[in-house]
């Protein structure tokens, strides 16, 4: 019944689910018997040819106004009891859980994990623990959502937030946002890999992708910085517009900028676009 979800991949996956198939069962059953009626009466008792009376005056009638009244209630109130229910269940912390921090900026999301490893598009996490992120933004609001272990937080600029779910098996898992939150919102993307506990504790100690960057290239750092640091945000590799100029035959560069003056990109002006972004704003 209902294979369109996700698959439930965490302990709260299956309530969230039975909540969500009452929540639809109830509502297609009202829907069909309600609408069902109307098309009936409509039918039934619509105005023939010939007939010109017109209808009863009703006045009202105590015992219907009483059900449809009270049986709303009394589904509004199961309904809310059990989203509270799963929704404190949901939040609550448990002893020793895995704490990773979450960092999301266009487009991108960032983790960092309790020894200090950092990860970007890739958050992995062991079997059978409680996971509880913590999130902030860089930029904008974004939103973590992973379908699969029916979890989603907005993710804000101004605060920091926390989201906890606990896998019950392996397997890699989609990771998406959905807040809007500009050109690239469609490509904020991330996997979630589960691995046992055992294997997560040699991938954290495993230093081998900072080996591997100090043997980088200049021009391969540098892409992986770009990528890293969210410049891909305002500016582009190719030449075309963003928010700020293009990184496309930069250095050395002439240009004006909106007040007038003029530049020219060398090393001075690049460190200062570094540390003071908004300084001088280039015309365009």
């Amino acid at each position: 019944m209902f294979d369109f979800m996700p698959e439930q991949a965490s302990t709260i996956a299956p309530k969230i689910d039975w909540l969500n198939h009452l929540v639809t069962v109830i509502s297609v059953f009202f829907t069909v018997v309600i609408v069902g009626a109307m098309i009936y009466f409509a039918v039934r008792y619509r105005k023939r040819g010939g007939q010109d009376h017109e209808t009863p005056r009703i006045e009202g009638n105590g015992f219907l106004e009483v059900v449809w009244t009270t049986v709303p209630t009394l589904i509004c109130i199961l309904i809310g009891y059990y989203g509270v229910a799963f929704y404190r269940e949901m939040r609550a912390e448990e002893s020793n859980p895995v704490e990773i921090n979450v960092w999301g900026q266009k487009w991108r999301w960032d983790f960092e994990y309790p020894n200090g490893k950092k990860t970007n598009a890739e958050l992995v996490v062991p079997v059978g623990r409680q996971v509880k992120l913590i999130t902030r933004s860089r930029d904008v609001i974004h939103s973590f959502f992973i379908p699969a272990m029916r979890v989603k937080r907005d993710v804000l600029p101004t605060e920091y937030g926390s989201l906890y779910f606990t896998p019950i098996k392996t397997g890699d898992y989609n990771v998406f946002c959905t807040e809007y939150c500009g050109q690239d919102h469609w490509d904020m993307l991330a996997k979630l890999r589960v691995v046992s506990q055992a294997e997560y504790d040699r991938w954290l100690q495993d230093r081998s992708a900072e080996l591997e960057m100090s043997r980088m290239s200049p021009v391969e750092l540098g892409k992986q910085l770009y990528n890293e640091k969210g410049c891909l945000a305002c500016h582009s590799l190719d030449g075309s517009p963003r928010v700020g100029p293009s990184f496309l035959k930069l250095y050395g560069r002439e240009g004006e900028f909106a007040d007038g003056a003029t530049y020219k990109a060398d090393e001075n002006y690049i460190q200062e676009s570094v540390l003071h972004p908004n300084k001088h704003i280039v015309k365009g």
